[in-house]
């Protein structure tokens, strides 16, 4: 049989579908920059805890919160008890009070004064985050007028942060050929979700079509703090929550104990406990080994979202690994060091990797973070589904930016096929 040949008339027509498909196409991604630029861009970025504590220091307005060193990368913050007989209320905890205000916690003239809670408010802030680290051998707390010391971590990535935030302003990188073909359905959101994809070789796909979509790849701070985290046993999904506080969630044997206000303070973080034993159809031997590591795990990790990323903190006795987008090893274990702030996941990296998927084709960014307790990980011997007990975090902001592709993907050879039988 012959080959039909097509009609000049036929010809236009598909030429108008992907007229019609491109004009669409340019019609959504204006609309998704607008929804993006809507959840990302702060027209008033509140100050971080970095920002915010420097800026005290140098008003001198309190007393003896003052720089150590002549390169101010030191500084010394008043910590009298409340319970001491000298203890002035409104000298000794004005900074403290000042963050609680600072952070809408405490409303003069409304909330019932709290000194200890503010105090405690503070200690948790410093304490989580990466920026900051006590300097205990510098600190005095058993003398008349006690003290503790900082040091301001330096960290190229957050000093770009920063300076991001202080000069509101973003660049912007132009992407050209990246789109052609994509349906009328937008997924664009006030979470943050980009609907965007990259230049797949398919049939009929004019990879140098004139479309121009702006990509913030810079440092942007995030809204949406939701982490989907999942507990399993010996490879068995045994326990899942979403959270949606940002103030993170811990993972754990037992409960968050009650009063212990160095490690936990008031923080409002959401608690996910390891299920009982006896509840699963674990095997004797699994769940015999499993009772002896539980035990070390009381106190947990701590997981949360920041405006630049995902960060962790180990405060159980029992060892922790993990894997992740910033894991030095892909093949060997990764320890998180007890009490220490471990960044998991870069923003900036994310969004980056994500613009170079986009305009090069080159590989998705990593989100997921695994976790796993007790055991070495990764391991080349052993696959994750035997470990004993893990934990998958995976956050949210970034699941559905890179699920909304994968969706506009298949939407995308859809409509291109459909194009092409016309």
């Amino acid at each position: 049989m012959g080959t039909k040949a097509l009609s000049p008339l036929h010809g236009k027509h598909i030429g108008l579908a992907n007229h019609h498909t491109a004009h669409t196409l340019e019609c959504t991604c204006e609309h998704t920059l607008f929804r993006l630029r809507q959840t990302m861009e702060q027209k008033e970025s509140p100050m971080r805890l970095r920002e915010w504590l420097i800026a005290q220091i140098n008003s001198g307005k309190y007393a003896g919160l003052s720089w150590e060193n002549e390169e101010k990368t030191l500084f010394k913050i008043p910590w009298k008890h409340a319970a001491k007989q000298d203890y002035r209320q409104n000298e000794d905890a004005a900074l403290f009070k000042a963050w609680a205000v600072y952070k809408g916690k405490y409303r003069e003239g409304r909330d019932r004064a709290d000194p200890s809670a503010w105090k405690t408010r503070l200690r948790c802030a410093l304490n989580k985050s990466s920026e900051f680290q006590e300097v205990s051998e510098r600190s005095q707390l058993d003398i008349s007028e006690p003290y503790k010391v900082y040091r301001i971590v330096e960290d190229t990535q957050t000093e770009i942060a920063v300076n991001s935030v202080k000069g509101k302003a973003y660049n912007e990188i132009h992407v050209q050929d990246v789109i052609h073909g994509k349906s009328n359905n937008s997924t664009g959101s006030d979470d943050g979700r980009l609907d965007l994809y990259s230049n797949n070789n398919v049939d009929g796909y004019d990879r140098h079509a004139n479309v121009s979509v702006t990509l913030l790849t810079t440092w942007s701070p995030i809204s949406d703090f939701r982490l989907l985290v999942c507990l399993f046993y010996h490879g068995q999904l045994v326990q899942e929550l979403i959270t949606s506080s940002p103030e993170g969630c811990f993972i754990l044997q037992g409960s968050a104990p009650v009063g212990n206000e160095r490690i936990y303070g008031p923080c409002a973080a959401h608690t996910l406990c390891f299920p009982r034993l006896d509840t699963l159809p674990i095997p004797q031997g699994i769940a015999e080994a499993m009772s002896r590591l539980l035990p070390h795990l009381e106190k947990g990790v701590l997981v949360w979202v920041a405006p630049d990323g995902v960060f962790i903190k180990r405060f159980c006795q029992g060892r922790v690994y993990w894997d992740g987008p910033l894991a030095q090893h892909t093949h060997q274990p990764n320890k998180l060091e007890r009490e220490k702030t471990c960044k998991l996941l870069d923003i900036n990296a994310f969004l980056q990797e994500l613009h170079q998927h986009l305009q090069a084709g080159g590989p998705r960014p990593r989100y997921v973070i695994d976790l796993c307790f007790g055991e070495e990980f990764p391991d080349r011997n052993q696959p994750k589904g035997k470990k004993l007990i893990t934990a998958q975090v995976v956050p949210m902001f970034a699941k559905e930016v890179l699920e909304g592709l994968q969706k506009h993907d298949a939407e995308l050879k859809l409509s291109l096929k459909s194009d092409a039988q016309k």
